[in-house]
């Protein structure tokens, strides 16, 4: 994926002026804008546009949701055509391949017209990929409305992860905090009461200990430590323990200080005790599903998995994240937003005609029952004509609806080597937590070569 971005940073010279401090300048465009400056659709005017997700490039329940989803808009749209499509890669998670394969559709002269892009590329999807302010296309009240919704409105925090410089570039769609699911059978084979799952990481280790001493099975995974799982998650655990990767006016990067040394040596410990197998990330989750590990801290995107793995052979239950002891956790999200890339005003509409109907409050009930994602419309939860009976048979989402109130954004990276930082980062934090390499020295020098990389303002 890092070596296309040459290529792109080539094709979108004339924007690289934006990012050359972290994307953080002034926009041309006026963020109080109050007319839409893209037309509505004429009832008899067709138009084909093609979606791109990461989660329709997933099997079962995820493709099986949207190709629902898409029919439904089709039912309401008849005049719209949706073409969804999975990036274009071979990686295991196909939420890796999303920027490469937008690069490459680019430079082909054929991108989407609406695509499903990771929070943690926000800087790069707006500087570089062309990102369309929705606020300038539809109008600032139209985005309003929108997250206002029919009935429900989205969760207060999760208005804002999209909006960048004073402009909502896109529309939160999908995403999650860090979740403990846990073995509730494995923890009473163990001698540990299921009803009071670990709270702190040093019970983590402790109940960790117990299961794999008990039970010969694995203690905990904790999916945060690969580079495949990228660092939305490994964030939360910084941040949790009072740093950052990443320092606040995006200038300088601090994953090699105190506090990340202290997580990275956390983890390792549990590798090196024989708590935590090592495993990659596709393994980790599959191995929780079949019974064979007592925890994970995953995201709420692998449910359905959990719950068909655990279906009539072993209690699935979940928890907040785990503390440092004497902090307060700091939940970031994982997931995407919704974004405009075409540049042509029909299509233009018929995409943000496609992405209301995405984050509606019928999608949400949908999305939420078939994949186990938030619903971002909380208010769902409480409606009997929504989600609140099936809230109310899957306690598995109250960790998760519960730590909105006090998430924070998972950051994106500045600048066109953004991809080659934040991999780098997390190439050392595997390194040590599975190979065994010294925290401060690789992390020290993982953040020295980052540092090269970053845009000089």
């Amino acid at each position: 994926m890092n070596r296309t971005a040459p290529i792109l940073g080539m094709v979108f010279a004339t924007t690289v002026a934006l990012s050359a401090c972290g994307g953080l300048g002034s926009t041309s465009t006026d963020s109080n804008s109050s007319t839409a400056q893209i037309p509505d659709l004429k009832p008899d005017q067709h138009v084909a546009i093609v979606f791109e997700s990461y989660n329709y490039g997933l099997a079962g329940a995820w493709t099986d949701t949207f190709n629902t989803l898409i029919g439904d808009f089709r039912k309401k749209f008849p005049n719209i055509t949706v073409t969804a499509q999975k990036p274009q890669g071979n990686s295991p998670n196909p939420a890796t391949d999303t920027i490469s394969s937008i690069q490459n559709q680019t430079v082909a002269g054929t991108p989407p017209d609406v695509a499903q892009l990771g929070f943690s590329d926000l800087d790069y999807t707006v500087h570089q990929l062309g990102a369309k302010p929705l606020d300038t296309l539809v109008s600032k009240q139209e985005v309003q409305r929108n997250f206002d919704g029919a009935k429900y409105p989205y969760a207060p925090k999760a208005r804002t992860l999209a909006d960048w410089d004073g402009h909502t570039y896109g529309v939160p769609f999908v995403f999650s905090t860090p979740v403990l699911y846990f073995n509730a059978s494995l923890f009473t084979e163990a001698g540990l009461d299921p009803a009071k799952p670990p709270s702190t990481w040093q019970q983590v280790a402790e109940a960790s200990a117990a299961i794999t001493g008990k039970t010969g099975k694995g203690g905990v995974y904790v999916d945060c430590l690969t580079k495949t799982a990228k660092d939305w998650c490994f964030q939360s655990l910084v941040r949790s323990n009072g740093g950052r990767v990443i320092s606040e006016d995006r200038k300088s990067l601090t994953f090699a200080d105190a506090p990340v040394i202290e997580v990275a040596k956390m983890q390792q410990q549990l590798v090196d005790s024989g708590s935590m197998p090592k495993l990659n990330q596709k393994q980790g989750y599959e191995a929780f599903a079949r019974g064979d590990v007592g925890m994970i801290l995953e995201t709420s995107a692998i449910q359905g998995t959990f719950t068909t793995g655990a279906k009539d052979k072993w209690d699935l239950r979940a928890a907040p994240m785990p503390s440092f002891a004497g902090k307060p956790t700091v939940p970031t999200n994982s997931g995407a937003s919704l974004h405009i890339l075409s540049n042509d005003p029909a299509k233009q509409r018929a995409s943000w005609e496609l992405i209301k109907f995405l984050t509606s409050e019928e999608a949400y009930t949908k999305i939420s029952q078939g994949i186990g994602y938030l619903p971002l419309r909380t208010g769902l939860m409480d409606d009997p004509a929504g989600l609140k009976d099936w809230s109310a048979k899957n306690p598995l989402l109250q960790p998760n609806v519960a730590q909105l109130a006090n998430m924070e954004p998972w950051i994106s990276m500045p600048g066109n080597n953004y991809l080659q930082i934040r991999d780098g980062m997390m190439d050392a934090v595997e390194a040590i937590v599975f190979q065994g390499k010294d925290p401060q020295s690789t992390l020290t020098e993982a953040r020295e070569q980052g540092a090269k990389l970053l845009p000089v303002s």
